[in-house]
This record gives structure tokens, sequence and C-alpha cells, in this order.
């Protein structure tokens, strides 16, 4: 068996997964999918550049999707910050000059409010995947896989907070030998603004572009002091529902009223989706539902939202046509023992593909005794199977 496979052989590539696994506040649950999905090589065209990371992760789909992840860059400010760091000891810049990165920069420049590596709000993703997460799977694989640029070359991090290797040596070698005769800076002129008849004088411009609506939604406002203990609230439960109505709002900015129009399971198990265990396990209690089940709720509205719970809780009788390909499909595979068919329900050795109404097929695989809805759903069997 070959060996498994790691992210970071460098102190800074390591530095780098650290980062997003404990300081990034990325979503943990998601990460270690991320991972598996970078070992499998589905990420392809790898791009780092000033502030921003692109790439194409192969899913269920035919076509990849598409990954773009931004990074926080700094102000002129923060790199003058970061570079006066450097050049508090010969021996950082040295180092540098000679692509390395010192570890004691790192801590430095962290101090100093200007951390090279990502911290909480720093890394903006987007994919072309369905997947509401964040950070969905492949953007999870993306970001391991940014691990291999900065093993390779440190300067990495400087480019993802905006200047590449080149400005930041050329800005070190200056402060380190300045040129002799320089003649100084002339001082700019003052802007000295519009008069109220100038500024009431001119024509407005066009409107500017809404931008899209944002990948996740806000954090509510922190409230300080908790209601009056006889309405039965508290500040974390009024929070937790404007969490939740914000999200609501998003969706239906993205996906239309139909984001509003759900059952009372399909609205438990889209609130649960966004919640940790011990949360899911109290909003199980609170609406008299077994928290096992509403786990697994959860899980499938994360993976494929309302056809992803169907899929999980409804059987159906569809025609002979879509059963008899999927039953095609999994002969093709070699996997052991004969492909069972019930209703809606193909299954074959520890896969199963179950049929939705929506016309499309859902990928389930057994964990014990159950069936676990693995990855969003396709319009072909095929996808789901390879």
């Amino acid at each position: 068996m070959p060996p498994r496979r790691n992210f970071g052989t460098t102190w800074w590539g390591r530095a780098w997964v650290e980062a997003l696994e404990q300081r990034a506040k990325l979503d943990p649950n998601r990460l270690p999918r991320g991972r598996t999905y970078a070992r499998k090589g589905t990420v392809s065209e790898l791009a780092v550049g000033a502030g921003v990371v692109s790439a194409r992760v192969r899913g269920s789909r035919p076509e990849p999707y598409k990954v773009t992840i931004t990074m926080r860059t700094f102000t002129d400010g923060e790199w003058d910050t970061l570079l006066g760091v450097v050049g508090t000891q010969l021996g950082h810049a040295a180092a540098l000059l000679d692509g390395e990165l010192p570890g004691a920069l790192t801590e430095q420049a962290r101090e100093a409010g200007v951390d090279l590596l990502p911290g909480p709000g720093d890394l903006r993703p987007r994919c072309s995947c369905p997947d509401s997460a964040n950070p969905c799977k492949h953007v999870a694989a993306v970001y391991y896989l940014v691990a291999d640029e900065v093993d390779r070359d440190p300067f990495t991090l400087f480019l993802l907070r905006g200047r590449p290797r080149a400005d930041v040596l050329a800005e070190l070698r200056a402060r380190r030998s300045p040129a002799r005769g320089e003649k100084p800076k002339l001082p700019q002129p003052v802007d000295e603004g519009l008069t109220p008849r100038a500024a009431y004088a001119r024509r407005p411009g066009a409107l500017p572009t809404l931008p899209p609506p944002p990948r996740v939604a806000g954090a509510p406002a922190v409230l300080d002091l908790d209601p009056p203990p006889g309405t039965g609230w508290t500040a974390a439960a009024l929070a937790a529902l404007a969490a939740d109505a914000a999200g609501l709002a998003r969706d239906l900015l993205t996906s239309g009223p139909a984001a509003a129009e759900l059952t009372f399971e399909e609205d438990l198990a889209r609130r649960a989706a966004g919640r940790t265990a011990p949360e899911i396990t109290a909003l199980a209690t609170a609406a008299r539902v077994p928290p096992r089940d509403l786990t697994r709720w959860a899980e499938a509205w994360r993976e494929a939202g309302r056809g992803g719970l169907t899929a999980l809780r409804e059987s159906w009788q569809p025609g002979p046509g879509p059963l008899a390909e999927a039953q095609a499909v999994l002969a093709e595979t070699g996997i052991p023992g004969p492909a069972k068919t019930w209703r809606n329900r193909v299954s074959q050795g520890e896969l199963q593909l179950r049929y939705g109404r929506d016309a499309r097929w859902y990928r389930f695989v057994r964990e014990g005794t159950e069936w676990c809805l693995d990855g969003p759903p396709s319009a072909s069997p095929v996808d789901l199977v390879y």
C-alpha cells in the first residue's frame, strides 16, 4: 500500500495547514473531506496570484467545478509594518534573499498585526458546485494543495497577501542599501476637494451594479444581556434565530420563493445542517425528533438540500427505464454480489443509487447498518459510480 499523502513537507507548508485547521476558523467537519479529495488527485489547473487562488476540481459531474479563493491582501501601511519587522534582524532579510522563511519572522509579524498566515475572515472562497457549505469539499481540497505551493516557494505567502517575490526582494534590497544621491521627494499637492456649488452642479453617474448574494449569511449582532427571565428566551437562542433568518434570507435571494416553501421536517433539517452535534441534539429534543434521525437529515441536507433529504426518507416506484440503466452501470463496476432493486433503489455491495422524483440520482454508501448520502446528485448514474 502506498504511503498516505501528507500536506506540508517544510515547516512553512505545515504552518499553512495548521493555520487552516486551527486559526482560520473554518468548519472542521468539512476539512477532512477536502483532504480526501486532494489526495485523490481531483484538483487541476491550480494557479496562485496576488491575493487569489484558482483551480478546477473534478466532482460528481462531467464538468469540473471552478474554485476561486481570495485572501485579504495587506494595505501599504501593513506592508510597511511587515517589511519593518523583516528589517529588525539582518538574519531575516538574509534568509528571505536565500529563499527561506525564518520561523521567528512569522511569529513577530503576527504579533505586529501582519500575520502572513490566514486568520478568521481572511479567506473568501467561491465554488460553482451546488453545495452551500463553507468550505465545500472542493474548496477545502484546494486549501490543502496550496500547501504544496508554499512548500515550493515560501514567497507564496507574500504573494497571497498581495505582493510577488520580486517586489518584496526589491523593497528589502532598497531598505538595506538606499541609493546614494537620491533626490528628496517633493511634497504632493493637497486635494482641496469641491465647493458645495461645484458638487451640486455635477451630473449624477449611473447606479453601481449590485454585488452578488454572499456565499454565507453574515453573523448577527451579539446581545450583551439576556431577555427578562419570564420570557423563556436567552441571548444565545435569539442569536441563533437571527442567524437562521439571515441564512433563509440569503437562500431566498439565490433560489427564489421555493426556499421558504418547506415542510416541518425540511425546515428542521435545514436549520440543523449548520449546527454542531450538541446543538443538533438540543434542536431534536425541542422538536421531539430522535437526535439520530435529525443528525442524518442534517447531513443529507448539507450534501444535497431538499432533494437529498427526500432521497434519504422517501421510497417510491419509478418506471423500469431508470432502474435498468442503474443496474447496467453497477454491473460494469466489478463490485461483488448481485444488484438488488427495491422500488427506487438499486444496491450492489456497499453502494446504493436512489432515483428521485426530480429525475436525479443520489449516491448512498453503507456505514454500519445505515445508508448515508455521499455527495450531490447527478442526472446520470455513471457520474456517481465512477
